[in-house]
């Protein structure tokens, strides 16, 4: 009987946590839409992914505290919904169940994009709808199943950053394929300085910039399914996030110093055209194979977050109750399919629906994402302010400087939020977006939620 199967199996290591969170920030985003924000900031873009990246890390850290403190499957919905109050938890969940369902739509469809380039005679929604059965299929195995794909398909993507690095720093500083004259660093500063556009131009890139790393508070999702969570999940935290600012800064420093930051994105990819610039021909071949793999690995993480989503909403008495049920080898196989039919949806949309359709869809979801972090840092105030002197002394982990962290983390969001109103090609995110969670009131209200008094808490 499915329903003797009541919990989640904790089966994911440290290094599948790590790899996930990794994977699902490291994707096509930064492989290729990294040239619209240096064309914007110009090297200034530098100093924004640092800065985003401490907001990020102070994000993850607040949502670990709670993490460690009370590891559940559905992770900040359920602490929004506990300490903030079961609408919070409603807007939440669903929200970020829709951010990962565009997310992925849009991946296979950078599947069926790619693919193409080695079979162009395959047309391009065969590529989109079997990337997301795979993927799907791999998250009903089982969690141990998916992460160890997770881990595999984020170490390729990660290899190859660390592999351009690596070459781009010989190229730099040694004058590797250069006549073994170093480039140096003076393309950081020459061509207008090392804010170009003023420090406007960076402000404007920020929404950019931290949007690139939405998708690394996943961590959270996983805890319920976490070996020993109160070791795994700070393991992994604490190594995440200066990996993934070595990653980011590492990978755009090196294509800066390398290339004047007003030619990056003229020639496409700027990953493709740096390889092909140190005279690795066959470097489209080898990106095109990175970009279908990071591709597919946020579409994995994206199916497993939005099935663990939608279980935690029907357990909560936000979605219907079979979608609560777990497979014999604990998995919530329903939510899980249900969220790959969803995907599917999105695919056929996205064969009939004009680009720009869709691109105004995933501008709704970079609200979404934005939101979805105010609403961890606010539920982590809620949080610590719910708990005793002496509870706060026995939190086995803190947010570091908190409150000050917090509320500069919030202060940072609200202004990039307020920054998407002067950039063209992202306010309409803040008409869409909006409108999306609107719906979701109306949701809450037409189902007749907000008249139950106590709710199904139990996430574990």
């Amino acid at each position: 009987m499915q329903t003797e199967h009541t919990s989640l199996k904790r089966h994911l290591k440290v290094r599948h946590i790590r790899l996930m969170a990794l994977g699902s920030t490291i994707g096509v985003g930064l492989f290729l839409g990294s040239a619209s924000a240096i064309k914007i900031a110009g090297p200034s873009i530098l100093l924004g992914y640092l800065l985003a990246g401490i907001v990020a890390f102070i994000v993850l850290r607040t949502l670990g505290e709670m993490a460690v403190h009370e590891p559940v499957a559905g992770s900040f919905a359920a602490y929004a919904n506990t300490y903030v109050g079961p609408l919070a938890g409603y807007m939440v969940g669903w929200g970020y169940w829709t951010y990962w369902i565009v997310v992925g739509v849009a991946e296979v469809t950078a599947v069926g994009i790619y693919m193409g380039i080695w079979f162009p005679d395959t047309p391009q929604w065969i590529w989109a709808l079997s990337s997301i059965l795979m993927m799907g299929l791999i998250n009903l195995i089982a969690v141990k199943v998916f992460g160890e794909f997770e881990f595999w398909f984020a170490l390729i993507k990660v290899v190859a950053i660390i592999a351009m690095i690596a070459l781009g720093c010989s190229v730099i500083f040694f004058g590797f394929t250069n006549d073994w004259n170093p480039i140096g660093l003076s393309n950081l500063w020459i061509h207008g300085g090392f804010f170009p556009n003023g420090i406007s131009g960076m402000l404007l890139s920020l929404q950019m910039v931290l949007f690139a790393y939405v998708g690394i508070e996943m961590i959270g999702l996983s805890a319920g399914e976490a070996e020993n969570p109160r070791k795994t999940i700070p393991m992994a935290i604490d190594s995440l996030a200066w990996r993934i600012l070595i990653f980011y800064m590492g990978a755009i420093f090196v294509i800066l110093a390398i290339f004047p930051w007003n030619e990056v994105g003229q020639q496409g990819s700027p990953f493709v055209v740096m390889f092909e610039r140190i005279g690795l021909r066959e470097a489209a071949g080898m990106i095109n194979f990175v970009v279908i793999t990071a591709a597919l690995s946020s579409c994995n993480a994206g199916i497993f977050s939005g099935g663990r989503l939608l279980y935690a909403l029907s357990v909560n008495g936000y979605a219907p109750s079979p979608f609560a049920t777990l497979s014999k080898y604990g998995v919530p196989h329903r939510a899980v399919m249900a969220t790959v039919a969803v995907c599917m949806s999105g695919v056929v949309l996205n064969y009939f629906v004009p680009d720009k359709a869709f691109q105004y869809v995933m501008a709704a979801v970079t609200f979404i994402g934005l939101m979805v972090w105010i609403s961890i840092l606010i539920t982590q105030i809620q949080f610590r302010r719910s708990l005793t002197k002496n509870q706060v002394a026995e939190l086995a982990y803190r947010t570091p400087w908190w409150p000050y962290s917090s509320w500069f983390a919030l202060a940072f969001i609200a202004l990039v939020v307020v920054l998407m109103g002067f950039h063209e090609d992202a306010r309409m995110a803040l008409i869409l977006g909006p409108c999306l969670m609107g719906l979701y009131l109306v949701m809450f209200y037409l189902v007749g939620l907000h008249h139950k008094t106590k709710l199904n808490r139990d996430f574990k």
